[in-house]
């Protein structure tokens, strides 16, 4: 499967963003899917997740409240809804999807697709 993230840019503090990952190949819904996020310096961490079906999800504490993943199968395409950005979110934001594994994983090696980054910069 090939993903394609996008919707970065630069906002400020308080602002949204809507990122968003279209994919193609394989059966999408095949697919957990994933967005982590890699700051200069800093290894990638896990954001956020969602099921196969989109039913379940799963929270970094530290976006938790404040971001909302989701899916739309039809459409090939995953999305995170930012809201209440801070300047600590600023990040290069990767999509990744995980075509082999029962349940969500947070660590990145379980994931085996990846798209390229979209940059998200949070101005104070």
């Amino acid at each position: 499967v090939q993903l394609q993230a996008s919707g970065g840019g630069l906002v400020q503090a308080g602002d949204s963003l809507r990122l968003s990952c279209a994919a193609s190949g394989r059966t999408y819904s095949d697919y957990l899917m994933g967005w982590f996020r890699q700051a200069p310096g800093k290894e990638r961490e896990f954001v956020a997740g969602i099921s196969r079906s989109g039913g379940s999800t799963s929270y970094a504490d530290s976006v938790k409240g404040r971001f909302t993943i989701s899916r739309d199968n039809a459409k090939n395409t995953v999305y995170l809804q930012m809201d209440s950005l801070k300047p600590e979110d600023t990040a290069a934001y990767y999509c990744a999807a995980d075509s082999t594994r029962r349940y969500l994983s947070r660590t990145y090696s379980a994931y085996n697709y990846w798209g390229q980054g979209t940059l998200v910069t949070v101005s104070s």
